[in-house]
């Protein structure tokens, strides 16, 4: 086991610390390791397996990927799925688009219209990058089972499904 600092100290047993009921100890600790999750995400994301041939914007990998997954589609709809602003999507697009990963191309029904389409050339930088990612989590739960796998990644899919409908709630308010 690596040794623990203040990044990785927190409790997670869920007891009850002095002075601190249980439940709020619990909600300490998971606040810490969301927070130490995400800077280490951030940290490991430009290395992969330790190839910076195969480091990607956290922006990009998201909207290469969605277009994949989803195939070719406007701004405003890519923006929505993603849950971010149009010139937000059109700012990260630019430079992907600059590059040859993706390509904007007329609306098949209305050729006034312009769609963002993953280019052949984004599809295998995508699959690069997949690649890469795969072995650094394949690497990371080594040791873990396959059923601790699928439970980690059930949880939390749970969990940004809960804060992408927190964030969807609040966001009517702050638009109005």
């Amino acid at each position: 086991m690596p040794p623990q600092d203040m990044t990785t100290a927190a409790s997670t047993s869920g007891g009850a610390a002095p002075g601190h009921p249980g439940t709020d100890h619990l909600l300490d600790a998971l606040q810490h390791q969301v927070a130490v999750f995400a800077r280490r995400a951030e940290q490991t994301r430009l290395g992969g397996v330790g190839q910076v041939r195969n480091s990607m914007d956290r922006a990009a990998y998201l909207l290469l990927n969605r277009l994949d997954v989803e195939g070719p589609m406007g701004v405003k709809a890519l923006a929505a799925g993603m849950g971010i602003d149009s010139s937000t999507v059109t700012r990260q697009v630019a430079p992907l688009v600059d590059t040859g990963l993706v390509k904007r191309t007329s609306h098949p029904e209305d050729g006034r219209a312009v769609v963002l389409q993953l280019s052949p050339r984004g599809q295998s930088r995508l699959e690069e990058v997949r690649a890469s990612r795969r072995e650094l989590m394949s690497q990371v739960t080594g040791g873990w089972t396959e059923e601790e796998r699928d439970t980690f990644c059930a949880l939390l899919t749970r969990f940004n499904a809960s804060l992408a409908a927190r964030q969807a709630a609040i966001q009517p308010a702050q638009d109005s």
